[in-house]
């Protein structure tokens, strides 16, 4: 079997490559194919065409995607973001049907509203009704997939953090480090009324190989178990490092973004369960590995620089 993985330069893709790569590498006739935005910008349809030609590969994992959620809404990147979650998405769905190729595509939780009263958690069929720009061109994008294709996996998830790229909580650990080089101490304010799954990229990255050989079609959700905030995350986060930091939990209209976000993020990985492939853990057992893992490299590589601590 041959797989290729797109956007396996960013944090899910990189953990992809690696868990794939190691499992099933030479290893049972598997051969794993890792390419970047750079190398293959699944916004050329013309590039996509002749990589999946030249690969013939067996199944499409795709990684890519442009993530920056409050840069969406700008007009200036409204087209890229467009380019890349809907168009990209649709130029696999397209190619890989002409070659006979599954396509495992990552969506977001972004495609739901979250009016849905908390803990209710949205399944597989519930309506789905996007906020932001970013959530709009997800959305475009599974669309996009179901209308070229038969058989593809788009699996939903949310909250996404690992050790190859950005995310909320390495610019926690940033914030809190900066705060701790300030004679004066101030509290660091965090999101309380979104409630989510903070989903390791490994832990998914293992539930996608598991899916290589589950032969399921349509939508899947696959994110951590249970649910918290982005307060509640943070402090987990934080305090599981043992660093000494004051956070203040504020409200969505306390620290506005140019995006909005749904008030319910959590997800129920209903399909996975029904088909017993299920591999989705605790979000704070996933924390809690992420830094029995990393927490040497957490700390040399997460510069005292103030950032943006929303998604």
């Amino acid at each position: 079997m041959k797989i290729l993985i797109t956007g396996a330069g960013g944090q899910l893709g990189q953990d992809c490559l690696k868990v794939i790569g190691q499992n099933h590498t030479n290893y049972n006739n598997y051969s794993v194919y890792g390419r970047t935005s750079g190398q293959l910008n699944i916004t050329q349809f013309d590039q996509v065409q002749r990589e999946i030609q030249a690969l013939q590969p067996d199944v499409v994992v795709n990684c890519a995607a442009y993530t920056g959620v409050d840069t969406c809404e700008d007009e200036n990147e409204q087209d890229l973001c467009w380019a890349v979650n809907a168009q990209g998405a649709a130029h696999l769905a397209q190619v890989c049907a002409e070659q006979g190729a599954r396509l495992i595509h990552i969506s977001t939780d972004y495609v739901f509203a979250g009016d849905k009263p908390i803990p209710e958690p949205y399944t597989e069929q519930e309506p789905v009704h996007p906020l932001s720009m970013y959530g709009k061109s997800k959305l475009a994008g599974e669309q996009a997939i179901a209308e070229n294709m038969d058989n593809f996996l788009i699996l939903r998830t949310s909250w996404l953090y690992g050790m190859g790229g950005n995310n909320f909580l390495k610019t926690m650990l940033r914030l809190a480090k900066t705060n701790e080089q300030q004679a004066t101490k101030q509290s660091i304010r965090v999101v309380n009324d979104q409630y989510g799954s903070l989903t390791w990229t490994m832990t998914l990255a293992r539930q996608i190989d598991r899916l290589l050989s589950a032969q399921l079609t349509g939508i899947a959700h696959a994110t951590a178990e249970g649910f918290g905030t982005w307060y509640e995350g943070a402090k987990y986060f934080l305090e599981s490092l043992g660093i000494d930091v004051s956070l203040e939990p504020c409200t969505t209209a306390q620290y506005p973004t140019p995006a909005l976000r749904p008030a319910n993020s959590i997800l129920e990985n209903k399909v996975l369960k029904e088909h017993n492939v299920n591999l989705m853990q605790g979000w704070q057992q996933d924390i809690d590995a992420f830094i029995e893992q990393y927490q040497e490299t957490l700390f040399a590589k997460t510069s005292a620089q103030p950032a943006d601590p929303s998604r």
